[in-house]
């Protein structure tokens, strides 16, 4: 009789317990089903891919160059590493403690380098790809994400479609008062100089060539990625049967530039800017002839493009200023120093104003 009694108090509690927590809602399945929850979450990529990513992100390492440099504008302190070593001047804009962090290289591009051992020695959380979007990028980054055992996916951004794109990465970082800033910046500087470029009729669009390399015979073409600013301010000269996607341009000679015969020439950094003017084999040439020839700034990243990436907002603003200088009300001054502010959290003085348009004004 003792133990029947105890058996059916014992029974009794239990049927209580088990009844306060179905009213209460806290079974032990559910308690660890919200724990799952809060600890992950299903985000949607550029590409339509469902990837399951921590719901809150502390750790990140980019898929290569492009995605590297607009992490470095978003959210440096998430970053525990880069696709290649910063120079002393870009850690001048982003900060010197960036340069400490492993190289990791790239997934795309050229080189395709990426070291997979060092990705996983970071402890990273999730991979990060940023740009055009590319045939077969879907099934690389199924494979990799594989292959690291992360989540890795990839945010799409066109000259016109930053704002989007920085407030996808706003929402996936947790973070949309960054997106939406850096977004509406984006948004703003593409519809002044979109409104400027319709008051500008085709006849009346400066004829450019953007050469690169040592020797300055090398162009970036007509349709390219690289090429989009040129494409959208002015008349690209540049025309050839296949434009290349990469940064280094299309091989060309003098007399193909001379044939084409540019009223202006936008030179790469590291050229023969500096030189030209000197040269007899380029004097005949109507940009040199008429000293309406530029150098494209590169700090911490060159302006127009390689790669092109978000220091194209800011080649966006400077180019078709100097173009059509009297198509804009906002000085380049005030243009300059807001971006770096914006982007880099950096206030440039006079002197490093100066200094970094020195070969890029009106002469």
């Amino acid at each position: 009789m003792k133990k029947t009694g105890i058996l059916a108090v014992a029974l009794a509690l239990v049927m209580a317990l088990g009844a306060g927590c179905l009213l209460a809602g806290c079974s032990s399945s559910a308690s660890s089903s919200a724990s799952v929850s809060a600890a992950s979450r299903t985000f949607t990529d550029s590409l339509g891919r469902q990837v399951e990513v921590p719901g809150n992100i502390t750790k990140i390492v980019p898929s290569g160059h492009t995605a590297n440099q607009v992490l470095l504008t978003f959210a440096p302190e998430k970053l525990v590493g880069i696709s290649q070593e910063l120079k002393d001047y870009e850690a001048k804009y982003i900060g010197e403690k960036y340069k400490t962090l492993p190289v990791l290289g790239a997934i795309f591009g050229n080189k395709g380098d990426l070291n997979k051992e060092a990705v996983a020695a970071t402890g990273c959380e999730i991979l990060i790809d940023w740009g055009e979007a590319k045939k077969g990028m879907a099934e690389d980054l199924d494979a990799l994400q594989q292959q690291l055992g992360i989540p890795c996916v990839h945010i799409e951004a066109t000259l016109d479609t930053y704002a989007q794109a920085y407030a996808m990465l706003g929402d996936l970082l947790g973070m949309p008062e960054r997106g939406k800033k850096l977004g509406d910046y984006c948004a703003n500087a593409y519809k002044e100089v979109s409104e400027a470029m319709a008051t500008v009729s085709e006849d009346q669009r400066v004829n450019v060539a953007y050469l690169v390399g040592e020797s300055g015979l090398a162009a970036i073409a007509k349709g390219s990625f690289q090429g989009t600013i040129l494409d959208m301010c002015a008349n690209n000269v540049v025309v050839v049967e296949k434009a290349s996607g990469s940064g280094l341009g299309n091989e060309i000679s003098l007399e193909q530039i001379s044939a084409w015969n540019p009223e202006m020439i936008i030179f790469g950094p590291n050229t023969i800017y500096d030189t030209v003017a000197a040269d007899d084999t380029w004097k005949h040439i109507a940009a040199i002839a008429n000293n309406n020839y530029y150098e494209v700034p590169a700090e911490p990243y060159t302006w127009l493009n390689n790669p092109p990436t978000v220091n194209q907002i800011m080649g966006l603003q400077w180019f078709p200023r100097l173009c059509y200088p009297d198509k804009f009300k906002t000085d380049m001054k005030s243009v300059v120093t807001s971006y770096y502010e914006t982007f880099y959290n950096y206030k440039l003085t006079d002197a490093e104003y100066d200094q970094l348009v020195a070969k890029a004004i009106r002469k």
